[in-house]
């Protein structure tokens, strides 16, 4: 086949169910650096294959992150005067803002986290266990990143998980019946955001939150709208791929009982490479858009100063130059150098560690306690064309006794 299908990437029916993977299939193999217009935009282009979408993630001297990482927005007027956040700044604004919290995403810190991560794994599975029925997604997968950012915050855990709902209303596609919400939710974070602010400010605390409050970079102090931007970022990032990998991972492997039986049956060896499968399959960040600072080449298609550039990562892990049988869902597939946290570069995921330790803690008190765990009903997916992953997703299990009191 070598006729154009429909391609509509920024239509969110077309991530309904998952990402679009007969469309990108169709792009890797015949356009692979693909002009994609836009209604509201001046247009963009597609990037889908494995080698292509790393490159111009590396190359931050030529694809700049600063005039934003979302398709929407101009990308040929290139200019400042955005409210600083560290996702959207280039090097070397981007290296002093990155280091301000890097020590809390080291290996070492991290590890000084799993015992108490792992006890929030239990927490949120006693929550659920007696029921024997329960919406994976609010009920299990949600909380643990919300309640972990909070703890890094210092903020009480229930504000956590208000706050990233704040975030689906942000990703979610622009609802024409309701315009403003993206907006209002934005909003809405920042002004709790304030709070923590003006009370970090006067009272300093062994938190996250103080060390923002009170940082400087290059000797000058964070301004209150550079917290807030910061604070935005730590509870949206640090609950995308968490929350969206357990619940659309576990659908994947109760839709692949044979994967999921062989996972069960030695999870101690077996449970990193399946959460390292989980995050090709499902590559819960759609895309990042970056803006050419100067014209360049991506393979062989030409790109002007000012061109949006748009890495699809769900495309990259599908790729078939990349790995065989890209299809195939395949808990053992090693290696696995998969491109879900941003294929290298300066703005490689900071908190890939920290949502791994996440993610695999929770995943095994899933496996190990929610005996007969099944599907009861269909999931409801996400309406966004940025965030792969389901709203809700029910299931049913037979019911268990607390680990705790």
């Amino acid at each position: 086949m070598s006729t154009l299908p429909r391609v509509d990437l920024l239509d969110a029916a077309a991530f309904d169910g998952g990402q679009p993977h007969e469309t990108f299939a169709w792009l890797r193999d015949h356009d692979p650096v693909h002009w994609h217009d836009e209604a509201d935009g001046p247009g963009f282009w597609a990037v889908t294959r494995y080698d292509d979408v790393k490159a111009v993630g590396r190359d931050a001297e030529t694809f700049s992150s600063a005039y934003g990482i979302m398709i929407p927005g101009s990308g040929g007027q290139l200019g400042g005067g955005a409210p600083r956040m560290m996702i959207t700044m280039d090097p070397p604004d981007h290296t002093g803002f990155r280091q301000l919290v890097v020590p809390e995403f080291l290996p070492n810190a991290v590890r000084e986290m799993v015992p108490q991560i792992s006890e929030l794994a239990t927490q949120i599975v006693d929550g659920v266990i007696e029921r024997g029925e329960c919406d994976l997604v609010t009920d299990v997968a949600g909380l643990m990143p919300s309640y972990v950012i909070a703890e890094m915050l210092g903020i009480p855990h229930a504000d956590g998980v208000a706050l990233y709902d704040l975030t689906e209303t942000i990703h979610s596609t622009r609802d024409p019946d309701d315009p403003d919400a993206g907006m209002r939710a934005v909003m809405e974070m920042l002004q709790y955001a304030h709070g923590v602010w003006e009370d970090r400010r006067a009272t300093p605390r062994d938190d996250l939150s103080t060390t923002l409050a009170h940082a400087t970079v290059d000797g000058e102090p964070l301004s209150e709208l550079d917290f807030g931007m910061w604070f935005l970022l730590l509870v949206d990032a640090g609950g995308d791929t968490t929350r969206n990998l357990v619940a659309t991972g576990m659908h994947a492997l109760l839709e692949h009982p044979d994967q999921l039986a062989f996972v069960c049956d030695d999870l101690d060896s077996r449970l990193n490479p399946m959460v390292e499968e989980l995050l090709r399959w499902v590559s819960p960040v759609v895309y990042m858009r970056r803006t050419a600072l100067r014209p360049a080449k991506i393979g062989d298609t030409h790109i002007a100063e000012g061109d949006k550039v748009v890495m699809y990562y769900g495309s990259a892990n599908r790729d078939p130059r990349a790995f065989d049988a890209p299809d195939v869902f395949d808990v053992t597939r090693r290696p696995n150098d998969h491109v879900a946290f941003g294929g290298g570069g300066p703005h490689f995921c900071l908190g890939a560690r920290l949502g791994r330790a996440e993610v695999q803690a929770l995943l095994r008190e899933v496996l190990t306690r929610l005996d007969g765990l099944r599907l009861a009903g269909e999931p409801d997916w996400l309406a966004s064309t940025f965030i792969s992953g389901v709203r809700h997703l029910p299931v049913e299990f037979r019911p268990g006794t607390r680990s705790t009191g």
